[in-house]
């Protein structure tokens, strides 16, 4: 499905029905207007006070894989010495993944309706981690921003971005036990659900502006892949072993650390003026990577 609506974006592109204008456009109406907007209602829809104080218990093995698997990424990239222009970007697809989109639709063909709300538990701690700490690593990697350490007003004003603020109050609606009107939520829930198929349009407008020559696996998505796919998981299976939890929610946690990267990755980059291309082609190579490696973890668990 991924692969279709992004070859669809490329394909409108071809045809110069998309352009790089329109790409930017369609950044800054996920970043600004859809996502927010998906995060109220998806939260929600899927949370009243009791559930989520009930599930709450369970975010310390997402939080502390997720933080464990970002001082990775630190670690490597400075080994690497990768690219100042991608090493932000290089970092936020280390230690984030798909969770929704693709990690959804999986866990629950692999273990049904129940596994749902352990879904969303990673979900929540990584959608946290992406629009705050991965936001940040990647506005590093903008014009102007390149090699600055330092963590200033600036910084933070990067992390109270619309996409965050959205998922805080709804959060903060939850525990309130506020209802928002019907018309609301439904409003929230259409808008919202332009995120996905204007972030594979945004990537197949990216590609098709992207030379062939540089769609290559290249030392840096080698080692994405790696982390994608065996290191995050086996970071969840360490601390599985010290943190008792129940079957279903041990096994969803690691199928969760095995998605490939967030598909609003490229937008973000684009956003801040890094490399869009590095940031697509990583999504692209590992959610194409995802469909064999995906089935294989199934079999083991």
């Amino acid at each position: 499905t991924i692969i279709i609506m992004f070859m669809t974006g490329w394909a409108l592109t071809h045809v110069g029905w998309l352009d790089e204008k329109t790409s930017v456009i369609f950044s800054k109406i996920i970043v600004n207007v859809s996502f927010p907007c998906y995060m109220l209602w998806n939260l929600m829809s899927n949370f009243d006070k009791a559930k989520l104080q009930e599930l709450s218990g369970g975010l310390v093995i997402p939080i502390t894989s997720i933080l464990l698997s970002y001082f990775l990424s630190v670690l490597v990239s400075n080994l690497m010495k990768i690219d100042p222009k991608r090493k932000g970007i290089f970092r936020c697809i280390f230690f984030t993944s798909n969770t929704i989109f693709i990690g959804l639709p999986v866990n629950l063909s692999l273990f049904g309706a129940e596994s749902t709300p352990y879904v969303l538990i990673y979900y929540i701690a990584n959608t946290c981690f992406f629009w705050t700490l991965g936001n940040y690593e990647i506005s590093k990697d903008g014009e102007g921003n390149r090699g600055k350490q330092k963590f200033s007003f600036d910084a933070v004003k990067k992390i109270a971005n619309p996409a965050m603020a959205g998922f805080v109050v709804a959060i903060i609606l939850i525990l309130l036990e506020v209802q928002l009107p019907s018309f609301v939520m439904d409003s929230c829930k259409y808008i919202g659900e332009l995120t996905t198929p204007l972030a594979m349009f945004f990537i197949g407008i990216v590609l098709h502006s992207t030379p062939l020559k540089k769609l290559r696996i290249d030392r840096d998505i080698i080692v994405l892949l790696l982390a994608r796919f065996v290191l995050c998981p086996v970071v969840v299976i360490a601390l599985e072993l010290f943190i008792p939890v129940p079957s279903m929610m041990a096994k969803v946690f690691v199928i969760q650390a095995t998605m490939p990267a967030v598909t609003s990755t490229g937008v973000i980059a684009k956003q801040y003026g890094a490399d869009v291309e590095f940031a697509t082609i990583a999504t692209v190579v590992t959610t194409i990577a995802s469909m064999i490696v995906i089935p294989i973890y199934m079999i083991l668990i």
